[in-house]
């Protein structure tokens, strides 16, 4: 029988097969730092939008939960609840950047939520190879929420106003045992940001606060929000990285952070002054942003440590 060979590799195939070896290696001592680690990620923003973003989200969860680290899965949906909405011909109102919602508002919510976007990144994940169950912090009541109160004031106010934007709520505790059973058991928890208070009522909570506050809870190694932005930019507009809470401060006091970003950098500083070990603000927009992150030596956004960082009151403010 005549034997067939393989042609020799080119120079351009070997350099292409080394450059993929070096990359593994590259990846060994973080495989080796955050085996059996929990790493809380919030998943939203384009990552959540873009068919191919999606599918490298999915395939960068189900390869961390391969190797031995443990991905927990907290995530949004404003735009998906946006466009229900829409369709069902209810009004959309904001109050400092906070979706008003009545009961009607909030049964959209617990759809959306809950069913629709939850049930899409648990396909996604188990189509790609893994074992993803989705909940809410309703099951189990593992997520205690309260009511969010919200206040206004102006100079001409010799009191602060209290705005009603209904069943907006911020965490009070969380249970972290039906969570910790689903990583026991080998599966990927993916968690809708739904609570429920002592009587039962549903509230809407805040992807990013809900992300940090069972990263604490959970005492993660890292804590990664993903954005639309390279991570925290200076006001030339290069990236910050290496962080800690005094610096932090004073980009905050120096107008550097503002608008949107500043919740996202408090929930990192709580996260980080209480007991997570590093929290990241990653660009989303990257395909396989996660393992660019946390696999290998090239970061795709802003590192906070909690070096020097006293333990403080929570992301909820």
């Amino acid at each position: 029988m005549e034997q067939t060979t393989m042609p020799p590799a080119t120079v351009t195939e070997s350099v292409d097969f080394q450059d993929r070896a070096l990359v593994l290696t590259e990846a060994l001592p973080y495989l080796q730092q955050y085996a059996g680690k929990t790493i809380v990620v919030k998943y939203g923003g384009n990552a959540m939008e873009n068919d191919e973003l999606k599918r490298s989200f999915a395939r960068s969860v189900v390869l961390l939960k391969a190797v031995g680290i443990n991905p927990v899965v907290v995530h949004g949906g404003g735009p998906q609840i946006g466009e229900m909405l829409n369709r069902l011909n209810l009004e959309s109102r904001f109050v400092q950047g906070m979706r008003v919602t009545d009961s009607s508002t909030m049964d959209v919510v617990q759809m959306v939520l809950g069913g629709l976007v939850n049930k899409e990144i648990v396909s996604l994940i188990n189509s790609n190879g893994g074992r993803a169950v989705g909940i809410t912090g309703k099951d189990g009541r593992f997520i205690r929420a309260k009511r969010l109160k919200v206040t206004h004031k102006t100079p001409e106010m010799t009191v602060p106003e209290i705005i009603d934007i209904g069943q907006v709520g911020e965490v009070e505790s969380i249970d972290t045992s039906i969570v910790e059973m689903l990583q026991n058991s080998d599966f990927i928890p993916v968690i809708a940001p739904i609570g429920v208070d002592d009587a039962g009522a549903s509230y809407n909570i805040n992807a990013d606060l809900v992300a940090g506050k069972l990263a604490e809870a959970l005492k993660a190694e890292k804590l990664l929000l993903l954005t639309n932005t390279q991570g925290l930019l200076s006001k030339d507009g290069e990236l910050l990285t290496g962080l800690n809470a005094e610096q932090v401060q004073a980009l905050i006091d120096d107008g550097t952070i503002y608008g949107g970003m500043l919740p996202k950098i408090q929930c990192a500083l709580s996260a980080v002054g209480n007991g997570v070990n590093t929290a990241l603000i990653i660009d989303g927009r990257v395909p396989h942003a996660l393992l660019l992150e946390l696999l290998t030596d090239q970061g795709v956004g802003t590192l906070i440590t909690g070096e020097h960082v006293e333990t403080v009151s929570g992301c909820n403010g």
